[in-house]
């Protein structure tokens, strides 16, 4: 492809890209298709010839969208947003353009100084402390990374070479001696990291590739999910009492089931009795509402109070697509001291004179694209201003849907505290055990009569019966749940067919593709989680979800109600 070439295709791919953005409020979210549709409709093998472009492309539309989950569209309310913006697009323009793996200053300088000024901006915007920009005496700063996990496994290297460090030195231990590194070997086999159980699985995966223990702390739904510090305390004690060594704590602001929120102030007490604990606060969604006032007055200080480092990824909810992960630290040095190795055919004059960042000491991999460019542009192209009013869009869209909720108590419950746009619901108990007793007179009268045999008990809320089990077995079964003896038996089955019967209509709802949402379990309880944060959502997005939901709920009820087996 020469240069007009790519100037046509590159028009037709533009217009091929709005022309799709223009559709999606009207295509499916879920695509209809079954797993390896793909491997029927592209060959074996790669053409030996040269093809046109026109005819590549028509490929993009005939074989590739089908197959296509559509993130961008204001019917998506799963997951938390994926985001894109064209001023975003342009920018990955560029950068594809400009390509370098620019893994340290030399390489690209315009790539690094960049990256270190926009860091600079996002952290200004969100009002975090001085201690996390580049200009600050203690020497923190931001990189780039490709996702929040890729921030926490970073981030968990160099805690635990800081805390094997800090161990080392206070015992007198030389370095370079066999004994000092005989002891770190010991010392990294009691490490563990800790987090709340409703913290995002990265720490725990972090744990595996550091080869570090993991440790979760439980929370519970009376404190709103939020870890709190003498449950930390706790925990820490325990640790210390198994002869562990916390070196390493996720805290969360905006958890992933829930958005719950741990509790920075009272952890902030703790800080001066653990100081070689590093803590790592992941807001890899929420992170983005920190652009508006109220959010940093509520939390930007605490941030800065008792974080080593903090993460948010603008590709989840501020309009700069995958991937641009932002994580911020108050000290580079502990990055670049873990992370840093120096073979001579990367070693260079500026690098040598300390003048320069080489951020390929601030992450795993050695090479990086150039993604400040994009965050580059959607800054400058909405302005901090323009930012806001997206943040503030997506909270009144939660808002509204939050209102639908509580005004339909009669068949919802929320679990958890609305927040950053997210709302978690599911079936009352209650509901779900009145469509339970009238199933029960339909069996009961069925089974009578011996027209039929009872129900497939998924719809009742129990484990399956065995192929083998008589009729006989078949009714104690379906009865065992609510037979329980007292109260708490009864609870126990109602709740279950209530988890049973939120993940039901969850599933049916998927299964249609008119909207997407995501089910998910916390403290025991099935919940169907709401959100959007795409920058054309409105009201009536949030109302058509509803409708469905609700519709959706109606008929998984009448099923019940009816003795239908729910899979069908």
């Amino acid at each position: 492809m020469d240069q007009e070439g790519f100037r046509k295709a590159a028009h037709a791919v533009v217009e091929h890209i709005i022309e799709y953005n223009s559709t999606l409020s009207d295509r499916p979210v879920l695509p209809k298709i079954q797993p390896g549709y793909l491997r029927d409709l592209i060959p074996s093998n790669a053409p030996e010839q040269p093809e046109p472009w026109p005819l590549i492309q028509a490929d993009i539309e005939s074989q590739i969208i089908p197959g296509l989950t559509h993130w961008q569209s204001p019917n998506f309310m799963a997951f938390f947003p994926a985001l894109v913006t064209y001023p975003s697009l342009l920018g990955e323009m560029y950068s594809a353009a400009f390509t370098a793996p620019a893994f340290n200053w030399l390489c690209s300088p315009a790539c690094t100084e960049l990256e270190t000024i926009v860091m600079d901006w996002v952290a200004k915007a969100l009002a975090l402390p001085d201690c996390f920009l580049s200009t600050s005496s203690g020497g923190g700063g931001g990189v780039i990374h490709g996702s929040a996990s890729e921030a926490i496994v970073t981030t968990m290297v160099a805690a635990r070479e800081r805390y094997l460090r800090v161990r080392a030195d206070a015992e007198g231990l030389r370095d370079g001696t066999m004994e000092r590194d005989d002891r770190i070997a010991f010392l990294r086999g009691r490490l563990v990291a800790l987090s709340s159980d409703q913290a995002h699985s990265s720490t725990q995966k972090g744990a595996l590739i550091t080869g570090t223990r993991y440790r979760s702390i439980s929370t519970c739904l009376s404190e709103d999910l939020s870890l709190t510090a003498p449950r930390l305390e706790e925990a820490l004690q325990q640790c210390h009492a198994d002869g562990l060594e916390p070196y390493y704590l996720t805290l969360t602001l905006g958890t992933t089931s829930t958005c719950a929120v741990d509790d920075f102030a009272s952890i902030a007490t703790l800080r001066s009795k653990y100081p070689n604990l590093w803590i790592h606060i992941d807001a890899a969604y929420a992170g983005a509402a920190l652009i508006l006032q109220e959010y940093q007055a509520q939390y930007s200080q605490d941030i800065g109070r008792i974080s080593d480092s903090f993460n948010f990824n603008m590709h989840k909810w501020l309009l700069v697509n995958f991937d641009a992960s932002c994580l911020f630290v108050q000290n580079r040095n502990h990055l670049t001291r873990a992370l840093s190795i120096n073979p001579s055919y990367l070693q260079n004059n500026f690098t040598e004179s300390g003048l320069v960042t080489d951020y390929r000491d601030w992450q795993i991999p050695l090479g990086r694209r150039f993604r400040a460019l994009k965050i580059w542009f959607v800054m400058r192209s909405y302005g901090i201003e323009g930012l806001r009013m997206h943040i503030e869009n997506s909270l009144r869209v939660g808002e509204t849907f939050t209102a639908m909720v509580v005004e339909r108590r009669d068949l919802f419950e929320i679990i958890a505290t609305p927040r950053f746009a997210l709302t978690c619901l599911r079936l009352r108990p209650g509901v779900a055990v009145a469509a339970r007793m009238k199933q029960r007179q339909v069996n009961e009268k069925m089974y009578m009569s011996g027209d039929a045999e009872l129900p497939h008990p998924r719809s009742a809320g129990i484990a399956s019966w065995g192929a083998s089990d008589t009729r006989e077995e078949q009714t104690i079964k379906v009865d065992a749940q609510s037979n329980l003896p007292g109260r708490e038996g009864q609870e126990q089955a109602s709740e279950t067919l209530a988890n049973n019967l939120t993940k039901d209509i969850a599933d049916l709802i998927n299964s249609r593709g008119e909207i997407f949402i995501t089910p998910t379990t916390t403290a025991r309880k099935t919940l169907i989680r709401v959100v959007s944060g795409n920058p054309v959502a409105s009201k009536e997005h949030a109302r058509k979800a509803f409708d469905i939901i609700v519709r959706t709920t109606e008929e998984v009820l009448d099923k019940c109600r009816q003795g239908e087996d729910l899979r069908n």
